[in-house]
């Protein structure tokens, strides 16, 4: 729990954590006071845009009464107040910490100081000093907001009361539901419950049955489960459903008219052969002067969801679709993101495209951006895209049906992919020159029965066909965020816009993650001197383990040294793709984001002055907060699936990596599939063994046998708890290497 670090400094960019920082500096001379100069020269910060920083936070500490002028233009802290409003981050020990930006550190909370507070709730807390102890403790003194109300759970019934047990292991108190508040739930049902109060002198909060979700174990109650968790609904209000109803499919000629008309375009969609909605296209026409026209196609979602409506409401609420094992939980309806939105084949779509003129090396030439009509005269599939550039062209027959639809492969298309593919590599190999960073990570997918039950594990890899798409969506997202914000003799713009940002790793994780790596035998040096060498050693370790047995453990470390990459109007660049200027253009039918950045570029374009950032930054927050959770949903979505796999293969022995060691055992994931489950430390019978949490294992007291991160093992199922969405392995033997 400790502060993030940045790796080195930007120029021209906001100051990540100014107040802490500042705050810092003052508190450890709280003695003293310092001008704005000698706070950068601590901070080291050197250039005129940083110390512009310096100066506004401290006038705006000054006016929080946190700092105080001493002296003209000089500063001290003001003593520092016990009181504090932050964030709980409970811990499923029943303890938390307090994270504050005022503060240093995060402040450790025992449950006996929580004082009703759970996770994620805004809190006022008392900080203190631990007896006999210089550690700091805080003390929860008022609960200002909390995070949520609504709990998973199953129920427990008395006679003339119940109590919901919930799922989230971070919620410490079962909720107590009165015989008048249980909605003819029966015992054993797996519901939402609504917390209504918490009185003083109960150590349970009331509530009241929400939801009936049905028994736990059954398919459809846990993947509902799942939603309802993070606070993610699984269907659409009746309301929203009739206004979508409502919306004309008809393209009018009047709105054809004020496009540019780009439908007699070779055009042609690649998506994953199981899609149902479509939101890019890519067009394709060989120039005069030898140069390549290249037009990204968007649906043009905000024609349809026109602001301060039910529908556009309803989407800012989701912010995100949902892709969970089984199916996909859209932030439109139906009729949106599958019909009129969706870039479907052989019909006239209303698009937002950006247009580039493209020579031979990649590069810019012109670009264009606005909104158009376009017509898709094919669908391909990745897999189909994959075949055309693997064979140059030769497809067997030139006939095709993944889509589930055979016809001839034109030949300009396949002339055009081509050439796409072509450029598409050149795109990559300068933005990795540049210093981005590649997760090309194996995904783990399941075939599905008509039950939705798993019956087999295949990995998904990106491919050229993949990468394709990949680059050309970056190629436009990039280039839109810089249009709105660069100035064109260099700079930035003072115009509000919607990016996607992404900070610099966490030091002090990248230390932790090279000395996980070196006990693999990966002992080329994460070099964190600048951002290309961090890149590039970063880049030579993920192309290192790719393939191996642990590679699948180490790539998931390396992403979490990694910071989340979140919305704001605040641009700080985006450090994992080696860009300046990102945002969201792409994906309107499934992300908010890419909404509201159609709508403030075609408010640029008709010359709209910059409106004022605080609502949009409240909505990036918003939809940040909305991404997470649905992350978090798609993650319980896979775990669920794993342990409902794995239940069927109880007599069979598998060959794992440890993955993780901790006081209470070693969890393995099966390299055959991806699984991942723990070994108790009790169960381990040979010897008693105790966490070495400095060799990352966990060492036999007489034999000193040891089980180490890394190595590999033989295991068993010898538990699957599909409600905990856990597995619990046993251990049959270590495999020599």
């Amino acid at each position: 729990m400790s502060k993030r670090k940045q790796i080195y400094k930007k120029k021209g960019n906001i100051i990540k954590d100014l107040t802490r920082k500042i705050l810092k500096v003052l508190n450890q001379n709280s003695e003293k006071s310092f001008n704005y100069k000698q706070i950068a020269a601590k901070l080291e910060i050197t250039d005129a845009n940083g110390r512009n920083q310096i100066i506004q936070k401290l006038e705006a500490l000054k006016g929080q009464q946190k700092v105080e002028e001493v002296d003209r233009g000089k500063y001290k802290v003001v003593p520092r107040d016990k009181y504090y409003i932050g964030t709980i981050d409970a811990t499923s020990n029943g303890n938390a910490y307090f994270i504050c930006e005022e503060l240093e550190n995060d402040v450790y909370i025992p449950s006996r100081n929580l004082n009703k507070a759970l996770d994620n709730d805004t809190v006022k807390i008392y900080l203190y000093q631990r007896k006999n102890s210089k550690k700091e403790e805080g003390d929860v003194v008022e609960i200002i907001q909390r995070a949520k109300t609504e709990f998973v759970g199953v129920l427990q019934l008395n006679k003339n009361f119940g109590f919901v047990v919930p799922d989230d292991q971070k919620m410490y108190a079962d909720i107590f539901i009165p015989q008048n508040k249980l909605r003819d739930a029966e015992h054993g049902m797996k519901v939402l419950a609504k917390m209504t109060d918490w009185p003083a002198n109960s150590k349970n909060p009331f509530g009241k049955i929400k939801e009936v979700l049905g028994k736990p174990g059954d398919h459809n109650t846990e993947i509902h489960s799942i939603l309802l968790e993070y606070g993610l609904p699984y269907k659409f209000p009746e309301k929203v459903e009739a206004d979508a109803a409502t919306i004309p499919l008809e393209i009018s000629e009047e709105e054809i008219a004020k496009r540019r008309d780009m439908r007699k375009d070779l055009t042609f969609t690649i998506d994953p052969k199981d899609a149902k909605d479509f939101d890019d296209a890519l067009s394709f026409e060989v120039l005069e002067n030898g140069n390549y026209e290249i037009g990204i196609h968007i649906a043009d979602v905000s024609h349809y969801l026109q602001e301060d409506t039910v529908l556009d409401a309803e989407a800012y609420d989701r912010a995100t679709s949902v892709y969970l094992v089984d199916r996909v939980v859209p932030m439109l309806p139906e009729v949106l993101s599958n019909g009129v939105c969706s870039l479907r084949p052989n019909e006239e779509k209303l698009t937002f495209s950006a247009v580039f003129e493209i020579d031979e090396k990649a590069h810019i030439i012109n670009q264009w951006f606005g909104r158009t009509v376009t017509y898709s005269d094919k669908r391909f599939a990745y897999e189909e895209a994959q075949e055309i550039i693997e064979t140059k062209g030769n497809v067997v027959s030139k006939e095709i049906s993944i889509t589930g639809e055979s016809y001839t492969v034109d030949d300009k298309i396949v002339e055009a992919t081509l050439k796409l593919d072509e450029l598409a590599k050149k795109l990559r190999k300068r933005r990795l020159k540049q210093g981005a960073i590649t997760f090309d990570r194996i995904e783990v997918k399941f075939n599905l029965n008509e039950k939705a039950e798993p019956i087999g594990v295949f990995f998904k890899e990106s491919k050229d066909a993949n990468k394709l798409i990949e680059e050309f969506m970056l190629l436009a997202n990039r280039n839109v965020a810089k249009f709105i914000g660069a100035k064109k003799g260099g700079g930035a713009s003072n115009n509000t816009f919607v990016y996607r940002v992404h900070d610099e790793p966490d030091l002090e994780k990248l230390a932790s993650l090279q000395t996980i790596v070196s006990k693999f035998g990966y002992t080329n040096k994460i070099d964190t001197k600048n951002k290309k060498t961090t890149s590039a050693s970063l880049n030579q370790l993920l192309q290192d383990v790719h393939g191996k047995g642990e590679s699948n453990m180490i790539e998931t470390l390396a992403v979490r040294s990694m910071s989340k990459a979140v919305y704001t109007t605040q641009n700080i660049g985006h450090y994992g793709l080696a860009f300046d200027y990102y945002s969201h253009f792409t994906s309107p039918i499934r992300r908010y984001p890419d909404v509201m950045t159609h709508r403030l570029l075609q408010h640029y374009l008709d010359g709209g002055k910059s409106p004022k950032a605080e609502a949009y930054e409240e909505k990036c927050k918003h939809s940040s907060e909305r991404e997470y959770l649905a992350s978090k949903a798609e993650r319980d979505s896979i775990k669920y699936m794993q342990v409902k796999y794995m239940a069927d293969h109880k007599d069979q022995e598998f060959e794992g990596v440890i993955s993780g060691v901790t006081e209470w055992g070693i969890y393995v994931e099966i390299i055959e599939n991806k699984c991942e489950g723990m070994v108790r430390i009790r169960d381990i019978k040979d010897d008693y063994y105790i966490y070495d949490e400095k060799q990352y294992a966990l060492v036999g007291q007489s034999t000193q046998n040891m089980y180490q991160l890394g190595e590999q093992v033989k295991i068993k199922v010898k538990n699957t708890d599909l409600e905990r969405k856990h597995l619990d392995f046993t251990l049959l033997e270590k495999i020599s290497n």
